[in-house]
């Protein structure tokens, strides 16, 4: 079973103003996301475990390996990162050979590289512009290169960081059937959101992150239960909740279908 887990870890850039402090946390294989305001230290906490950060104290194991030892070029066929601007991960003038690069660079042979993106930008709906420049592309389909790019390396666990930013109904509604495949796989799928709604309906397990620590850990419709711990953390709950809430049929609804079948029960009774 893929798992990572993290002993007491702290971080930061300058000595004594800690970034990351006392997280503790096991992950395993399931949908996982991490919500919290700017400067929470989400984005650090993603750059530890892909191990292009390195923890001040603690610890981070992948399956019993401290990668505070390893490089993120040897973690890369294990952990993949979509990063949250994909102007810095795309470098090649043409979107299957950008699709291609990873694949290639941790050993899988040139036709299978090419088979597994080809199948990775068929995930992200770009099979048609496989020979474009990514450049010519809009942002949002070059956040779906980017994505295409760590789907094709088949890593057991893959971090996304805030993949909605930029990306309309349709682009969200393709990020969640990738994410439910994922998952559906068996990965360890970890994502980075300011997206309460989008958290809300895919994920199974949500973690807020406040002032560098874990605040609240738990399955997701619980967590975005505890109203008052989510304004601690200068957060909302999802809008179907509040909608239901308003409604007064109750807050345990995370999605628009859910909602949609409990009020279509209560006027059919």
């Amino acid at each position: 079973m893929t798992k990572i887990k993290i002993e007491n870890l702290h971080f930061s850039y300058t000595a004594g103003a800690d970034i990351l402090k006392e997280i503790s946390l096991e992950l395993t294989q399931e949908s996982i996301a991490i919500i919290g305001q700017n400067g929470a230290g989400k984005s650090t906490f993603a750059k530890l475990l892909k191990g292009l950060l390195k923890p001040a104290d603690g610890t981070i194991f992948y399956n019993k390996q401290d990668i505070s030892k390893m490089t993120a070029a040897q973690l890369a066929k294990d952990i993949g990162m979509v990063f949250q601007n994909p102007n810095d991960q795309i470098f090649k003038s043409k979107v299957i050979d950008e699709v291609m690069f990873g694949p290639l660079n941790i050993g899988q042979l040139p036709e299978d590289a090419r088979m597994n993106a080809l199948t990775a930008l068929r995930k992200a709906g770009l099979e048609h512009q496989a020979e474009q420049n990514p450049y010519d592309l809009s942002l949002s389909e070059r956040k779906m290169i980017a994505i295409a790019s760590i789907l094709a390396m088949n890593t057991e666990v893959v971090i996304f960081d805030e993949p909605t930013m930029g990306q309309d109904y349709a682009g969200k509604q393709k990020l969640k059937r990738i994410i439910t495949e994922l998952k559906d796989e068996g990965k360890l799928v970890i994502c980075i959101l300011h997206d309460m709604d989008f958290a809300a309906e895919v994920f199974e397990r949500t973690i807020i992150f406040n002032q560098g620590r874990v605040l609240l850990d738990g399955a997701t419709e619980e967590v975005f239960m505890e109203e008052e711990i989510l304004k601690m953390a200068f957060l909302e709950q999802p809008s179907v909740m509040k909608i239901a809430k308003k409604l007064g049929i109750g807050e345990g609804y995370l999605t628009e279908d859910e909602l949609t079948k409990r009020l279509r029960g209560a006027f059919s009774n």
